[in-house]
Parts: C-alpha cells; sequence; structure tokens
C-alpha cells in the first residue's frame, strides 16, 4: 500500500503559521491605498468605500512599479497612473481634473498633517520614544511601513547557497525580502488583543518562536511604541495583552530604561487595569511570563504576583495521525465525505494543539504540576484549588493555558476534503495480491462516488472490495482508538477555567456546541472567574468518581456476543443473522403483477434497512465490548463536561456510565465501601426497581418482595445461563444479574454490614422536567403525582395518566363514539408515557400523536384499520389530562414561549443566568449554505449558528421552555453533586438518575431533597423576568 510520507507533518506545520497569523494574513499584505501612496512622492487623498488587500511586493522595485495588482478575493484592481488625481468623490480617477501635482494639497490637507504631527510628537514625549515618521490613512485607518533595501550577501557567497537556517525560518524570511526588520508590521490594525500581539511578536522576533526559541533578537521598543501610538490615533486603548506583550519585550531587551517601564505600569494603572492582571489573565508561552516579571523587578524588586489573586473559594460547607487508521474505521458500504472530512480534520488539530504545547515547553510543566498534584490531592480540598497552589508554586514558565486558538470549521473542512483527496489520488495497493490470476497493477484503495439521500446527492468515499476482504479476512484484528475517545488511566486535570481541564493534552471544551459556534465561549469570558465556580466544582467532581470493570459480568456478555448474540438480552447478532436479500431476475420479475412487484421492492428495502441497522449496532457493541476488555484490570476515570444548557456528559463518546444496560451493568465503583447496617436493603430495593415491578408499591413493599424471591436471585447469580433465568425478565436485564451477583456475595459473607461493596445504586427521579414545572407552578395535584408531596406509596404518573385518559375513553364510549369503543382495554401506562415524558421538552400534537401511534403498532391485537384514528383520539385526551394536573404548568410554558418569540421577532437570541450563575444562549439561527470547493468534490455545509443572520423564531421559541427546564433539572444535579461531594459521598448522575454506595443512599437522598427546596424557594420566574426585561427592554422608553 503506498501513501505519500510525511505529508501531514507538513500539513500541520502550513497549518501551524495559518492559525498563528489568522487574522494577519501571512503573506504581509499591505492595504492596496497605502501601496497606491508609496508609488508617488505627492501626498494623495486617497478614500476607498471596501477596503482590499493585495501581497506586498518582494523588492522595493516592483513596489515602485506601475503594474496593477490583485486582491485576496482575487478581483483586479487598477492603480491610477502618475499625475493622475483622486477625486475627494469617491476615489475615482481623472484625467486633467487637475492643473497639478500641487492641488491635491489643499489647505485642509496641510492642516490636517500638521495636526497630526502635532500629535504624534506629543506622544512620542509621552512616552519617551524618539521620534520617526509613520504613515496614517483617512478614516482612522493605520498603516506603519518602513521600507529598506535588502542587504547585499556576502562577496564569498554563492548566490544559490542553502541558507543555514531552518526550513520555517527559510520560509518566513523569504517573505520578509524587501521589507526589513521594521517592515515586518505592516497590516490593517483591528483593534483586536490577539492581533496586537502578533504585531509585537514580529517586532521583537526575527521569526516566530515557536520552533526555535533560541532564534529571539532584541526587541525593538520604538516599533512597540509605535504601535501604541497608532492605535490611540484610532481612538482605542490597549488592554491587558497588548501590555503584557510590550512589558515583555521591554524584559527582553538589555539594560532598558527603567523611565519606559515606570511609563508603562503607570499607564496601566490609569487606564482602570491592574498589575496582578497581567499574571493572571494574560497567556504566556516558554519563558515569556519570566520576561515580564523581569521588566516588573527593574523598577519594583519586590514584585510578586499574589496567589490569592487566582484562588478563590466556593463553600458548600497518542495515537498518531495515520491514513490506516481511518481506513480500518471505514465501513464496506462506505462514509460520507463530509464526516471523513470533518474526522479527519480534527484529528489534525488535536494533532497540532499537542504538538504546540510541547513546542511551547508547556508539556514539561504540566507534567511536574500534575505529578505533585495527584499526589497530594485530598478529600476535603477542592481539586481547583489544589491545583491552583500548586501551579502558583511552578509560575515560572509558559501558561498552561495556552493559546489554542480554535481553527474555524472551514478551515477544518477544507483541510480533511484535502487530506481524503490525497488518499484517493495516492493510496493504492497490487490489484493481484488477493488473485494471482489477475494482471498485476496499482488500484485505488478508495473510490469518490455519489448516492442519494433523502433526494439529496452525498458524496461518498467507499473502500474497494479488495481492501474490505483484506480486512475480513485478517487473522488478527486490533481496534485503534484515539486517546481522547478512551477512559482516562488517571485522575483528569480539574476545570480551573472554561479552557482548562479534563485531558492533559488533548484540548476540551468545557461547553460543548454546534460546530463553530463562539456565542458560548463570548459569554463565558465575561463571567467573573468566581461566578464559574460553583459549575467547575461540580464538574470536576462527577469526573474524579473512579470505575473498574465488573469481569464476572463481562466474560459472560462477551460469551454471548461471540455465540451470535441475543437480541432479547440487548446483544447485537452478527450479519451472518440478518435476513437474506432476495435476489431476482429479469425473467422471473416478468411474471410477476405490479402489485406483487411492489410488494417485493418494499421487502427488498425492509431487508436492507434491517442489515444496515444489524451491522450499526453490531460494531457500536464490538467498540464497547473491546474497550471494556481492554481496562478489565484498570482503575480508569471519566472527565466530564457540559452542554450548552448545563447538562453534564462524560467526554469518553463510545463507553461510559450513560450507556445502555450493558454498559452500565459492567462499570462498578473503583472505591467500595461496606454496605452497613441499610446497604443491603437499599441492594434489594434498586433490584425490585431494575425489573420494573412493584412500581405503584412502598419502599417496605418492595424489600418484602425481594426477600420472598431470593431463590430465584441465588439462582439467576450462579446459573445465569443454564437456571431459571429469571433475571431476563427484567426491564433492565443486565443491570439485574449485577445486582443479583452482588445480592448472592453478600448474603453469603460472614458479616454482610462488613461486606464491601462496589455496586452502585440508582435513584431515578419521577419525570423530573414535570417535577420543576410543579415546583414553580406550586401545582398542589400535579406536585403528588410526581412524588413532590410525601405519600404512603409512590406515585407514578404516567398510570394517573393513563388513569384519566381510560376515564375520558368511558365516557365518550358511553356517548357512542366509534374510536373510544374500539380503544376499550388497550390503554396503558406503556402506550402514554413517552408523550408524556417528552411533553415537558416542547414535545407539539403531531410529534405525540406519532409517538402513541408507535406504541399501538407494538401491541399485536389492536385493529391497525383504526391506528390513525386513535393515535389522533388518544394524544388530544393525554394533553387534557395534563392540563388538568398541572394547571400551572401549561401557562409557564406558554410565557416562556411568547416570551421568546417576542425576543427573537427583535432581533435576538434567548439568553438567561442559571441560579449557579452559568450563562446561557440559545444558538439558533437561520440557516445559511456556505460552499466549500474541493479538488474531490464542492461541499454544502448548511450553518445555523452564525450570529450574522437572525435568529430563527420558530426554533427559538420551541426550544426555550424545554431548554429552560433543562438548565433548572442540571443546577439541581450540581447542587447534589457539590454538597454530596463536601459530605464524603461518592456521587455519580445520569441526568435526573444519581448513583452512591448502598451506604451512603439515605444521606444521598437527604442531599437531593435540601437541595431542590432550596433551589425552587428562589423566585426562580421572577428573577428570570427581571432579567428579559432588563436585557431586551431596558432601551424602551
Amino acid at each position: 500500500m503506498h501513501v505519500i510520507p510525511q505529508m501531514l507533518l507538513h500539513v500541520c506545520f502550513l497549518l501551524y503559521h495559518n492559525a498563528s497569523i489568522l487574522s494577519l494574513p501571512f503573506f504581509f499584505p499591505v492595504l492596496e491605498a497605502r501601496i497606491q501612496q508609496l508609488q508617488y512622492d505627492i501626498v494623495l487623498d486617497v478614500q476607498h468605500a471596501r477596503i482590499q488587500f493585495v501581497n506586498a511586493p518582494k523588492s522595493g522595485r516592483e513596489a515602485s512599479s506601475g503594474k496593477s495588482h490583485k486582491n485576496v478575493s482575487g478581483v483586479r484592481t487598477e492603480v491610477p497612473k502618475v499625475r493622475q488625481n483622486i477625486s475627494k468623490g469617491g476615489g475615482q480617477t481623472s484625467k486633467g481634473g487637475g492643473k497639478d501635482a500641487s492641488a491635491s494639497k489643499s489647505r485642509w490637507m496641510e492642516k490636517l498633517i500638521l495636526e497630526k504631527k502635532t500629535k504624534t510628537q506629543k506622544l512620542n514625549l509621552k512616552l519617551g520614544i524618539e521620534d520617526k515618521p509613520c504613515a496614517l490613512l483617512p478614516g482612522g485607518l493605520c498603516v506603519l511601513w518602513r521600507h529598506r533595501p535588502s542587504p547585499a550577501p556576502p562577496a564569498h557567497s554563492p548566490p544559490h547557497d542553502k541558507p543555514t537556517q531552518p526550513a520555517q525560518h527559510r520560509t518566513l524570511q523569504r517573505h520578509d525580502e524587501g521589507l526589513g526588520q521594521e517592515g515586518k508590521c505592516c497590516s490593517l490594525l483591528y483593534y483586536n488583543s490577539r492581533i496586537l500581539k502578533h504585531f509585537i511578536d514580529l517586532c521583537r522576533h526575527s521569526a516566530l518562536p515557536p520552533y526555535s526559541p533560541c532564534g529571539q533578537l532584541q526587541g525593538s521598543l520604538n516599533q512597540i511604541g509605535r504601535l501604541f501610538i497608532l492605535v490611540e490615533e484610532a481612538g482605542l486603548k490597549p488592554n491587558l495583552t497588548s501590555y503584557c506583550a510590550a512589558l515583555e519585550c521591554m524584559g527582553r531587551t538589555p539594560n532598558c530604561s527603567p523611565k519606559v517601564i515606570n511609563r508603562v505600569l503607570r499607564q496601566i494603572k490609569e487606564d482602570g487595569l491592574c498589575v496582578e492582571e497581567l499574571f493572571r489573565l494574560c497567556v504566556f508561552r516558554q519563558d515569556e511570563r519570566d520576561m515580564l516579571l523581569r521588566a516588573i523587578h527593574t523598577v519594583e524588586p519586590d514584585f510578586q504576583p499574589s496567589i490569592n489573586a487566582v484562588l478563590h473559594t466556593y463553600d458548600p460547607n497518542n495515537v498518531d495521525i495515520c491514513h490506516c487508521q481511518s481506513l480500518s474505521n471505514l465501513p464496506p458500504s462506505g462514509e460520507s465525505l463530509h464526516i471523513l472530512a470533518k474526522e479527519l480534520g480534527n484529528r489534525v488539530h488535536n494533532k497540532f494543539c499537542i504538538r504546540m504545547k510541547s513546542h511551547n515547553q508547556m508539556v514539561g510543566k504540566l507534567s511536574h504540576i500534575y505529578n505533585e498534584y495527584a499526589e497530594l490531592l485530598e478529600f476535603d480540598v477542592l481539586p481547583r484549588e489544589r491545583w491552583w497552589k500548586v501551579e502558583a508554586e511552578h509560575s515560572s514558565g509558559p501558561s498552561l493555558l495556552g493559546d489554542n486558538t480554535q481553527w474555524p470549521h472551514t478551515v477544518v473542512m477544507e483541510l480533511g476534503t484535502y487530506l481524503v483527496d490525497l488518499m484517493v489520488k495516492h493510496m493504492k495497493v497490487n490489484s493481484d495480491i488477493l488473485s494471482p490470476a489477475y494482471d498485476r497493477k496499482f488500484i485505488p484503495v478508495l473510490y469518490h462516488m455519489y448516492t442519494f439521500r433523502s433526494n439529496k446527492q452525498v458524496g461518498f468515499i467507499k473502500p474497494h472490495p479488495i481492501l474490505t476482504q483484506m480486512q475480513q479476512d485478517a487473522m488478527e484484528t486490533t481496534l485503534t482508538f484515539d486517546s481522547y475517545v478512551m477512559p482516562m488511566l488517571c485522575p483528569p486535570v480539574p476545570w480551573t477555567s472554561a479552557k482548562f481541564g479534563a485531558y492533559l493534552l488533548t484540548p476540551t471544551k468545557m461547553m460543548r456546541t454546534v460546530v463553530g459556534a463562539n456565542q458560548h465561549e463570548i459569554l463565558l469570558e465575561k463571567c467573573q472567574d468566581a461566578d464559574l465556580h460553583a459549575v467547575l466544582d461540580s464538574l470536576n467532581q462527577l469526573g474524579n468518581a473512579a470505575w473498574r470493570i465488573n469481569q464476572p459480568l463481562l466474560d459472560i456478555i462477551i460469551s454471548i456476543f461471540n455465540d451470535k448474540g441475543n437480541e432479547k438480552l440487548d446483544v447485537p447478532p452478527p450479519n451472518s443473522e440478518a435476513p437474506k436479500i432476495l435476489r431476482y431476475s429479469q425473467q422471473d420479475l416478468a411474471t410477476y403483477s405490479s402489485a406483487e412487484k411492489a410488494h417485493l421492492k418494499r421487502e427488498l428495502v425492509k431487508a436492507k434497512k434491517k442489515c444496515s441497522e444489524m451491522h450499526s449496532l453490531r460494531m457500536d457493541a464490538l467498540y464497547k465490548l473491546s474497550i471494556a476488555n481492554h481496562m478489565r484490570d484498570e482503575v480508569f476515570w471519566f472527565p466530564h463536561n457540559m452542554d450548552f444548557r448545563g447538562r453534564t456528559y462524560p467526554c469518553p463518546p463510545y463507553f461510559n456510565h450513560l450507556g445502555s444496560d450493558v454498559t452500565r451493568a459492567i462499570l462498578v465503583f473503583a472505591e467500595g465501601k461496606p454496605l452497613g447496617p441499610g446497604g443491603l436493603k437499599w441492594l434489594k430495593i434498586h433490584l425490585v426497581n431494575l425489573t420494573g415491578l412493584k412500581k405503584r408499591s412502598s419502599l417496605a413493599g418492595r424489600l418484602e418482595y425481594a426477600n420472598t424471591i431470593m431463590d430465584d436471585i441465588l439462582d439467576s447469580a450462579d446459573n445465569p445461563l443454564n437456571g431459571k433465568k429469571w433475571w431476563q425478565n427484567a426491564d433492565e436485564p443486565w443491570q439485574a444479574l449485577a445486582c443479583c451477583m452482588e445480592i448472592a456475595n453478600a448474603v453469603r459473607s460472614p458479616d454482610p454490614t462488613h461486606f464491601i461493596s462496589h455496586f452502585p445504586v440508582h435513584q431515578d427521579g419521577s419525570c423530573n422536567g414535570l417535577q420543576h414545572y410543579a415546583a414553580l407552578g406550586r401545582d398542589v395535584i400535579g406536585a403528588t403525582s410526581v412524588n413532590l408531596i410525601p405519600c404512603e406509596v409512590p406515585q407514578d404518573v404516567y398510570s394517573g395518566v393513563a388513569q384519566q385518559v381510560e376515564e375520558f375513553r368511558a365516557r365518550d364510549s358511553e356517548k357512542g363514539l366509534k374510536i373510544a369503543q374500539v380503544l376499550e382495554g388497550f390503554i396503558s401506562r406503556k402506550v402514554v408515557k413517552q408523550t408524556v415524558m417528552t411533553v415537558v421538552y416542547g414535545v407539539t400534537r403531531y410529534g405525540g400523536r406519532l409517538q402513541i401511534e408507535k406504541r399501538l403498532k407494538e401491541v399485536d391485537d389492536f385493529p391497525k384499520e383504526y391506528i390513525w384514528d386513535a393515535s389522533h383520539y388518544l394524544v388530544q385526551q393525554v394533553f387534557s389530562s395534563l392540563k388538568e394536573m398541572f394547571t400551572g404548568t401549561r401557562e409557564i410554558q406558554d410565557w416562556l414561549t411568547e416570551s421568546a418569540r417576542l425576543i427573537a421577532k427583535s432581533g435576538n437570541t434567548v439568553e438567561w443566568v442559571t441560579p449557579l450563575g452559568l450563562p446561557i444562549i440559545q444558538p439558533y439561527h437561520r440557516t445559511r449554505t456556505q460552499m466549500l470547493k474541493g479538488t474531490i468534490q464542492d461541499l454544502s455545509l448548511q450553518i445555523t449558528h452564525d450570529s450574522k443572520q437572525k435568529p430563527d423564531t420558530v426554533k427559538q421559541k420551541n426550544a426555550f421552555p424545554p431548554n429552560f427546564i433543562h438548565s433548572l433539572d442540571s443546577t439541581h444535579m450540581m447542587l447534589t453533586a457539590l454538597y454530596c461531594y463536601s459530605a464524603g459521598l461518592t456521587f455519580v448522575s445520569v441526568h435526573d438518575c444519581f448513583w452512591t454506595h448502598a451506604l451512603t443512599v439515605d444521606t444521598m437522598n437527604k442531599v437531593c431533597r435540601e437541595q431542590f427546596v432550596a433551589l425552587h424557594s428562589q423566585p426562580i420566574l421572577q428573577e428570570l423576568s427581571n432579567f428579559l426585561l432588563q436585557k431586551y427592554c431596558s432601551g424602551l422608553s
């Protein structure tokens, strides 16, 4: 197999420079207007309605030529000839419009130049910088251009000798040719701290530093001062990053005048900034922090950054990138180009970020800090605070936060498309590798083809059958995973900010967003650090729960998986068990009627769909079981992050405790705790809950039932596959079997109260969304049905709704309604459960009808011809029942929906802040299509998060009620997690389902109830109303 060697390394190198100077084009472009000015000895009044960039010439001769230049967009821009005047009206040239060149030097222009010169001299005097000429463009746009001829090569050097610098330095210097040292900082100065820092980087280094820290030269203070002058001329103010870069350059300059440093420090204070914040908020690479501290020590020798500046207390009391890896994961049916390109582009980005951390000397520092953090981490110290203390003790060197600029989604996609194109063109295999009968020639391993999905043409990359056959016939198969999709073998890095945490090297966002959306990051950056501490600490608490594999259960599941699976037990069978796809010849089809042909076509489509689903499920199970088997002897962790509503998720996608019944069953806590006096009772109650039986029974009734079936429990534990198989009839069979084994081990131990249990016991919420609505609306009837009010036996809202719908049906049946009579005996808890559960999350009557229709189709005895009428009738009755039970719920939903509609109509997106201080914004905007040109095919991207587009009113109003409830639900979970941590509990959540040891279930239940009451004791709706009024109506009179 032939691949292009070192290709990805070159791509990473090129993309590094493009990412580093993303806003400062790589070939140092200058304004077209400035190029024109440099071509004449006279001062021209140049005005442009639109700014255009052109590539800077390589030598002084080209700069003075009369040739036209092309801008970045490819539009050819004509340069006016000498002696042409540019009119004041719009920049159009006119021949003979003026008497001579002196006409352009009008009196007001001379006055303007004099004013600019006077102001520049004052600023120079203020900053203590010698006066040098600086060019300014009209409208506050500033350009710095200092042209010097390139020095001639030494006489003894041949003209074509190779330079001794590294290749990347040669690349940079080749584009600097003719500009000189000071000419590197030529471009338009938009005020952006990152862009300004790039300017100062170019002023103080001969080349960009990450690949060669030794290539730094003495900084030019005059150039940096000039940049600050230009910023002030534009009516802007420097920020912390700008001052940090200037002071760092002064620290690198030998014998820098203390007066200059004092002026900068004084200016920082005059601008309302703080020197301490330089060390807390700015990002450092390599030795930049040390240089900053050296400059400050020149005038303040005793200054040290305060540790308290970064410590705040919240008190609740390498798998290498490889083409072959992508090939091995490619299914025989192929993969869409869009998905494959996105995967490859993201891998390159992750590789690039990790490599930059190594080049910036961050990895060594991170290793020292992490090792010390892991050794000294104590239970009574918050991980965030522990990390901050250790990091403060190792304050010298590069910043751990780094400057990981996220690549735009279009850049990732274009890179991925380019790599796929390389693979299709250059990855080949011998045609006779499987059959010597064929002539030997190189044939492509991958093919690009098109197919139709939902009436849309989609580009696919499909492997050659030879490659598929080679993979299937391989004697030994190995699954290769990226390290960031695997559980961690060490505790995660604690989240100390919205940009730092989880994995040690792989960049991870604290808040998951739609690819390319940045609205959430902007909101988080505006937050004060202390406002996010509770959120960060809750994520750290969830991520610090250690896990291990339930090996006996894993072995049983793997044995069934290898023995053709079992669909009843949720172990997918292999493709060999899939229905056969029948093939018919043209002669056979000629004998069938049109109706029979249509029937055969439907059966063919159904069979293909079944085969595809079976393959997908089989591969998903293979991934999960392979990872579990790989980790069978390890202790591991799941780092956590959240979505934009605050709901938390484990970062590893394939294998975690949010998975299916199979995945949850093979996970147990790494830390064991004795059962204590009540632990065995909770294990038995938990087992009954997993069976789905006795939902309307009290806890005492469930415990009594568990004691009556102890024989079945012990038989299931001893003979899971050959005994009575009682466990297989449970709602969650594998978790039930795991619980049977734990109970058997406990009761057979000498003293069950001292039995060390690793088994997690679950406490699930009763339709959690309706609980929050009932609490917000103070609905007594609704609160009773979802167990917010004490009752003798647990209430089941789904059974209550089904019972009330049955009453409505009986009443209509007596009136002679046909469909009500047909539904007699078919209304059950299962039929209405999904609709009741999703009403709180904004399901419409149409969506609810589809849900009920699906449930009725599963009932064998129900007459199929009445399914549509029955589902239409039932969804109306379910909504009516909920309206009676939850009187305030519909009113609250209507208020939230109408508020969001008005906000979106005004051109704004809906925002709010959770009670824990987490800012939330709904990123729903009108869809725009962006075409990416590619050599293999053009890609059409549907972008729904572009903040420049108008908000999508329908999505904004429909999503606000469920998203708001989700944010309250996550707030309650985070509060419970924090207080469980302070109580010394091991706590894990699956949204509204909380897990802990059997010993501590009572404590967790107490904390859960207390935090729910505390949350809803606040005026949540009133505070939301005040926030919306202040944000969206404060400007109205």
